[in-house]
């Protein structure tokens, strides 16, 4: 069921001409959070990440009359208890002013149908703690992991691990 002030969205995979694109939409959902000055993504960066030799992630973006206002970006991980490959959604962002008009739901289901096409056993994604999407993702039968806690290496921590000794 689609919300009374629903429009058509259209979903799509991305290819190497959208990368300003992507680019614009990393920043938005950059500054929705709060985190602009983390951004260190560059369009040649990512056209390599996405698009280069080692394609190491991808992008789908969601539209309303042919006007970008969404996307995710995906990988694929592996488990090891399943057995088959998962997804990981990396980013996913709705411009503001679209929300609540079925775009997060076109995006999510999208990848959902890539994610079974693949026989992937898991999708799986993070969320900042504040962040009223959190409602959104249950809705969509998303389950808050409580016993898994996400730990991370910047650039210096991965470089001080390689040389331990």
């Amino acid at each position: 069921m689609q919300p009374e002030n629903a429009t058509s969205v259209s979903v799509r995979s991305t290819t190497i001409d959208d990368i300003p694109l992507i680019m614009e939409l990393v920043k938005a959902l950059a500054e929705f959070e709060g985190l602009s000055d983390h951004v260190l993504a560059t369009e040649d960066s990512l056209k390599e990440g996405m698009f280069g030799k080692n394609k190491y992630a991808e992008a789908i973006i969601a539209e309303i009359d042919g006007k970008a206002v969404g996307f995710i970006v995906f990988f694929h991980n592996y488990s090891t208890f399943v057995g088959r490959p998962g997804l990981y959604i990396e980013d996913i962002f709705v411009y503001p002013e679209h929300r609540g008009k079925g775009v997060g739901k076109a995006l999510m289901t999208y990848c959902g149908k890539i994610a079974r096409e693949r026989n992937c056993g898991r999708l799986e994604w993070s969320v900042l703690d504040w962040n009223p999407a959190r409602k959104f993702y249950e809705h969509m039968g998303g389950e808050h992991q409580k016993e898994w806690l996400l730990y991370r290496l910047d650039d210096k921590g991965i470089e001080k691990l390689a040389e331990r000794k």
